[in-house]
């Protein structure tokens, strides 16, 4: 019972505390994919049409409803929060979409931060806690990546869309 009251006691903490930087990535506001997205509903609309003018309707009505359902699943997964990024008393927080865990990354155990780019792809897949070649990834949007390596020589990458501000604060965090 003492346990769960001390990881209690911390857990309303870190609630409490305002934390140094915020950032929230989420899955359906990326450039490219967006882009096929809406070139795939053109051509379902486009095939509609031609299908409507040489009398076969009854194909042309599906075209037309999985051109609508590309739109309307675009839509929703702009709001679809992929994770959020927080850094907060010495340590840097990650949490997710429902069944993902939060992560907790102490800047106590970092010893090199480093700004970089992501991926030398032009398409990247969103991952959340992929663990590769001794790294461990977070991604959702954007060019640019924290590299952060911690005393065991573990790399953790996590993307983000304002990499500058989130190294400054970083940096801001470790110093205190």
């Amino acid at each position: 019972f003492q346990i769960f009251k001390l990881a209690h006691l911390q857990i309303f903490k870190l609630m409490n505390e305002k934390p140094a930087f915020i950032e929230k990535q989420y899955l359906g506001r990326e450039f490219i994919p967006i882009t096929i997205r809406l070139v795939l509903a053109m051509f379902c609309f486009a095939a509609y049409t031609f299908n409507f003018f040489t009398n076969a309707q009854d194909k042309a009505d599906i075209l037309a409803l999985v051109g609508f359902a590309i739109i309307i699943i675009s839509i929703i997964m702009g709001f679809l929060l992929h994770f959020r990024t927080r850094i907060q008393s010495k340590s840097i927080l990650l949490d997710g979409l429902w069944t993902t865990r939060l992560i907790k990354i102490d800047l106590n155990s970092i010893v090199k931060v480093e700004k970089g780019q992501y991926s030398r792809y032009l398409l990247n897949n969103p991952v959340y806690n992929l663990h590769t070649k001794g790294s461990i990834r977070f991604f959702a949007a954007g060019n640019d990546a924290l590299y952060l390596t911690d005393r065991d020589g573990l790399v953790y990458v996590i993307g983000s869309q304002h990499a500058n501000e989130f190294l400054r604060a970083i940096q801001d965090e470790m110093r205190k």
